[in-house]
């Protein structure tokens, strides 16, 4: 069982390192191709001579409606070396059973009417560009990183590897959606499979946060509407470009370089809701009043209106924060800190009193792990510069007043603790029941996805060529009798 266990997690680490490659890879021939006639794969088929050490019009195997092409092996393993990534324990046989897998989960999506949300798998692309672009400094040179002639091109690239991932996701989600662990199926799993070789859990930490934050005063909100309104005033009364403004004045970086420019669409939740509301009641041609978001205040000038796609341009002005009110809100969290070490108030009650972070201060300060929606953080797999204000605080030893910025405020002043710590240690049943029971049910998942591959396999068109017959798989790929 412990082996088997072992081989089910290797393989799924290989599923997800192949996945993470294809997504970054740049496919001049897609993995995904599909074959529309049946009789177009009984053709293909006939091709194939296993005595050949040459792949006949480079075809490694079909599989239901796909083919896999030797080059999406290479694919993998090329962008995998340019990545920078790993290879070790990685065969090129593995690589190639983890793309059967995907093509059968593929083929039996189909057979099972699982429908992939088409807005959903475009709002994806949307963020993956969005974010590329920025990692490599422009939408031009991430179309000439990936060898495309055009955005569309890429763009219609990235939306079917899109789909076709979500595809899989969807298939083990079906198989795996209903199933469940009870308390005795997880003694059972710790008893049977962990204690002969129990695994060790890392140090995790319990955070909590106070933060203030300096508060602008009316006077200087003030300028910046009035200064809002007379861009407006000075474009519409004497022709002046809202773009040569937007370039010039405005405070959001990522766009005033671009004029301020930004496509909005009416299905995808893009900006924050208050500048989506004022730009989607606008007629084209028109400027807005001034308006205010977390980020500071804002014109639009909406250019043009395309279907569900709006061309806007704004400008982004911030109050300016003077001397006095960031040493109004540093006096506040020192009093805080003073308070709170000499016993006077808790931790979580100055939260609760002082602290302007809405996500953390009603529940004692706490800071809740993205990933798991929990409070625990990996000490591993904290953020860098969190771990280096954590990583020598003593349990419930609180930090000096630590000043940071984010993309909203300028300065915000921070403190921080340690609400409880636990060391890296091997897995207890009582202490990690959680833990454990995780690995149950991932465990029991597995099982269930290998009893799934093994029917689907008996009943799906497969035909493998050449070499890859010879690969030593985990899965009965080639159908040979038991």
């Amino acid at each position: 069982m412990q082996l088997k266990t072992n081989n089910l997690k290797f393989l799924t680490k290989v599923k997800y390192f192949v996945l993470s490659i294809i997504m970054l890879s740049s496919l001049t021939t897609m993995a995904q191709e599909i074959i529309e006639d049946k009789e177009d794969i009984k053709e293909v088929a006939k091709t194939f001579d296993p005595s050949e050490r040459m792949k006949v019009d480079g075809v490694a195997a079909v599989i239901g409606d796909y083919v896999i092409l030797d080059s999406d092996i290479d694919n993998v393993i090329e962008q995998a070396k340019a990545n920078g990534e790993s290879l070790e324990g990685v065969t090129r046989c593995k690589i190639f059973g983890s793309l059967l897998e995907d093509k059968l989960y593929m083929h039996h999506s189909i057979q099972d009417s699982i429908v992939v949300n088409p807005a959903q798998v475009k709002s994806y692309v949307d963020q993956q560009i969005s974010v590329f672009s920025q990692q490599i400094g422009s939408l031009e040179k991430l179309i000439a990183f990936y060898k495309k002639d055009t955005e569309q091109e890429l763009r219609d690239e990235m939306f079917e590897l899109n789909k076709n991932k979500q595809m899989i996701e969807l298939m083990q989600q079906k198989i795996t959606d209903e199933i469940e662990v009870t308390p005795e199926e997880v003694r059972q799993f710790f008893n049977n499979e962990l204690k002969g070789d129990l695994p060790m859990f890392g140090t995790e930490l319990k955070l909590a946060v106070i933060v203030v934050i300096p508060e602008t005063t009316e006077a200087e909100r003030q300028k910046v509407i009035d200064r809002l309104k007379g861009f407006k005033a000075d474009i519409i009364e004497n022709g002046s470009s809202f773009t040569t403004k937007a370039v010039l004045y405005s405070e959001d970086t990522g766009s005033k370089k671009d004029g301020g420019a930004y496509t909005l669409n009416r299905n995808r939740p893009q900006m924050v809701k208050e500048f989506r509301d004022v730009a989607f009641s606008m007629e084209e041609g028109e400027i807005s009043e001034p308006f205010k978001s977390e980020y500071g205040y804002h014109i639009i000038y909406l250019e043009k209106i395309r279907g569900q796609e709006y061309d806007v341009r704004h400008i982004l002005m911030k109050p300016k924060l003077t001397q006095d009110a960031i040493n109004e809100a540093k006096e506040k969290i020192d009093n805080a800190r003073a308070r709170i070490v000499a016993g006077d108030i808790t931790f979580a009650e100055a939260a609760l009193e002082v602290s302007d972070e809405k996500e953390t201060k009603f529940e004692g300060g706490q800071l809740r792990n993205p990933e798991t929606q929990d409070f625990t953080f990996p000490l591993t797999k904290i953020d860098p510069e969190l771990y280096g204000q954590v990583q020598n605080l003593k349990n419930n030893e609180i930090s000096t007043v630590i000043q940071e910025r984010d993309r909203v405020n300028d300065v915000k002043f921070k403190l921080i603790t340690v609400t409880d710590r636990f060391d890296e240690h091997e897995a207890d049943f009582a202490k990690d029941y959680l833990k454990i029971k995780d690995l149950a049910l991932y465990s029991k998942k597995l099982d269930a996805i290998g009893e799934w591959q093994e029917e689907k396999i008996m009943e799906t068109f497969i035909k493998l060529n050449g070499e890859h017959r010879e690969c030593d798989f985990n899965a009965n790929w080639l159908k040979k009798e038991n």
